[in-house]
């Protein structure tokens, strides 16, 4: 079922239209309409290896594929010097496919660099990983990045039900219910190859269960016409109970030093900061699913805990702590059920990056030069000397004092009266801002005034 032409593309409209430089690739067009090299970029079964064939079906082209993860620049080098040979011996332009460039190293992708700038070939690069992360600058620069698309379930629909009945695919054995048909479309999530896969296993289910000797009905003989058998008037109907049989469980698009590793903890978090808890357990579970080790998950929800709630709760940060702990203790599949759980505490607590960018504003002073002596008072007076130092002298011990706070002298005398820590009105922050405002009058005395720090 793979197209044979850009027509028979589904999806990627955005690429596909008239005059686009794709079109002028697979067309042979010369000019600044067509690119010399173009790197496709991403998730699974979105067509990139389907537009590399499609371009190189195109006039007075050789074909010539290389995979990243067992090539290497001895094989590049290769095919750089029979592309230069078939340019100037025989004028025919090489299309050079090469599927997942993020493999290659350093030294690997700038080996390419010579037959893309003198173009000798015309790289069709594709990758699942940001190029902008995992693409030299120098290949990047002479390159078109086009970015596909996760297909729709409007796309992947027309494809299932193409594939039901083209020559090419099932050619008529089985219709395809409704309900089969959501169902396939759910599993596939938006990877034209696993609906595929998913169509051609529950065709062979149905045809197991019902009376054709073998699954091999899937793929007729396209020669038996008069002097064949006749073909069934009503073919084997594929059920949701087949489909469910043959695949039952949703492909997730995730890649763990990649894209979707960043996009899809960003938006776990951001969903925790937003209060928006059903989001935050789907990522959650999106993560889980995807086999992203849960010591990371863990861990950013310790980070969550302290920055985006902070004092507003306080035990948030405990739950959190403890759901790591428990984590490393229990491992998984049962580590989801104390992640789940933290997760739910801080999606719904109250919020407060207050402690957060209190820290950030002091750490700013303090690389700015605000960084004065500490008082006599406060300085350590335990090793001999320190007394006639002065160190120590007029000390209030807290605990004698009044309510066990001592009106002294703290920060060094260019931060006097400087806040940093500015409680917001919410949870358990709220108290705490009443309290601040009392502790602050008692250790700098009435009248001392504040600078805040903006």
């Amino acid at each position: 079922m793979r197209p044979r032409s850009l027509d028979e593309v589904v999806g990627q409209k955005h690429l596909l239209r008239t005059g686009s430089p794709l079109r002028a690739l697979v067309g042979g067009r010369t000019g600044p309409a067509a690119p010399s090299s173009v790197i496709l970029w991403g998730p699974p079964g979105t067509g990139k290896t389907t537009i590399a064939q499609v371009i190189a079906r195109g006039q007075d082209t050789s074909f010539v594929e290389l995979s990243a993860v067992t090539a290497g620049v001895k094989d590049v080098r290769r095919v750089m010097d029979e592309a230069l040979t078939a340019r100037d011996l025989h004028g025919r332009t090489t299309v050079l496919f090469l599927d997942e460039i993020h493999r290659f190293t350093k030294a690997q992708q700038d080996a390419l660099l010579p037959g893309v700038e003198n173009g000798w070939v015309t790289l069709v690069a594709a990758t699942t990983e940001n190029p902008s992360f995992s693409v030299v600058s120098p290949l990047l620069s002479r390159s078109l990045m086009l970015t596909l698309q996760p297909l729709t379930r409007e796309d992947i629909g027309g494809l299932l039900d193409r594939a039901v009945v083209d020559p090419r695919g099932l050619d008529g054995a089985v219709a395809l219910s409704p309900e089969a048909r959501d169902h396939l479309l759910d599993v596939a999530a938006g990877d034209a190859r696993k609906a595929l896969t998913s169509l051609e296993a529950a065709a062979g289910v149905t045809l197991s269960h019902g009376d054709h000797s073998s699954a091999s009905g899937v793929a007729r003989d396209h020669e038996d016409g008069a002097d064949g058998e006749a073909r069934t008037a009503d073919p084997a109907t594929v059920t949701l109970e087949h489909a469910e049989e043959a695949v039952n469980r949703a492909a997730v698009r995730y890649d763990k030093q990649g894209d979707q590793h960043y996009d899809v903890v960003s938006a776990f978090i951001k969903s925790i900061r937003g209060s928006d808890v059903d989001a935050a357990m789907h990522y959650l579970a999106r993560m889980i699913e995807a086999g992203e080790d849960p010591r990371f998950i863990a861990r950013r929800l310790v980070i969550s805990a302290s920055e985006d709630i902070g004092m507003a709760d306080p035990t948030a940060l405990q739950t959190a702590v403890a759901a790591a702990q428990a984590v490393q203790l229990i491992g998984m599949p049962e580590g989801r059920i104390p992640l789940a759980q933290a997760v739910a505490h801080l999606a719904t607590a109250p919020k407060s990056n207050a402690s957060y960018l209190a820290v950030d504003a002091a750490i700013t002073d303090v690389r700015a030069g605000r960084a004065g002596a500490v008082p006599p008072h406060l300085r350590d007076a335990h090793y001999p000397g320190a007394g006639q130092l002065g160190h120590g002298r007029g000390y209030v011990y807290a605990h004698d004092a009044p309510n066990a706070v001592a009106a002294q002298q703290y920060p060094p005398d260019e931060l006097v009266g400087r806040d940093y820590y500015t409680p917001t009105p919410y949870g358990h922050e709220k108290q705490v801002s009443r309290r601040l405002e009392i502790l602050r009058d008692m250790v700098r005395g009435p009248g001392r005034g504040s600078a805040r720090c903006e």
